[in-house]
Order: C-alpha cells, then structure tokens, then sequence
C-alpha cells in the first residue's frame, strides 16, 4: 500500500470514527444499555487510535516499509471495530467471538512497524 493510500485510509477512518462517537453519543446513549454502549465507544476509540496509525505509516512510508503494517491496521480495524458496532446495533452477539482476531491483527500491525524495514 503507496503512503498516498495510506493516508487517504486513514483520514477516512478517522472522520467515519468521529461521525460514529458523535452517532454513539447522540443517537444511540438513550437507546442502548450503558454496557452497550461502553463497547460501542471502545470499537470507536480503537478505531480513531488506528487511523492515526495509518497516516503514522503514510508519514513514514517515504522512509520505511509500512505497506504491511498498514494492511494489519486496516484489516484489524475493520474487524475489531467492526465485529463491536454489529454486535451492539443487531444484539448478534457471536460477533465478540471474531472480535480478537481483529484486535490480533492490530497488534501484529504494531509489531510490523517496529520492524519495518528501511527504504533502500
């Protein structure tokens, strides 16, 4: 993945997760238990710290390999806070149960950008 599509990724999951903790707070917080909501926040929150990872793997791109790490970013995010809002808007609760593979995908992106190797 180029640093270009990076950071295009990442500015669209960082404004998708604004709009989904503004759609949390506002149209959901008299809809949902508190404990559902609370899991809705956290797949938001996770969301919004790994869009920042991608445009951190878009600004480093010109320098390191991060195509992987942004792949893990991506794919985790999607995942992780993606199995949490299903979960909550459709009480399809199985879903937690595909929810670590998202948050291993997460940390597998953080292992590959320590570890991203440098531009020749």
């Amino acid at each position: 993945m180029n640093e270009t599509n990076l950071l295009r990724i990442g500015c669209i999951l960082g404004a998708t997760g604004v709009i989904a903790g503004a759609f949390g707070a506002h149209a959901l917080a008299d809809r949902l238990e508190p404990k559902d909501l609370q899991t809705f926040e956290v797949g938001v929150r996770y969301q919004v710290y790994h869009a920042l990872a991608l445009v951190l793997c878009a600004l480093l791109a010109a320098r390191r390999r991060t195509g992987l790490a942004g792949h893990l970013f991506l794919w985790g995010t999607v995942v992780f806070s993606g199995t949490l809002y299903a979960l909550v808007l459709t009480d399809t609760r199985w879903l937690g149960a595909i929810t670590p593979i998202g948050g291993t995908l997460l940390i597998l992106g953080w292992i590959a950008l320590a570890f991203s190797r440098p531009r020749d």
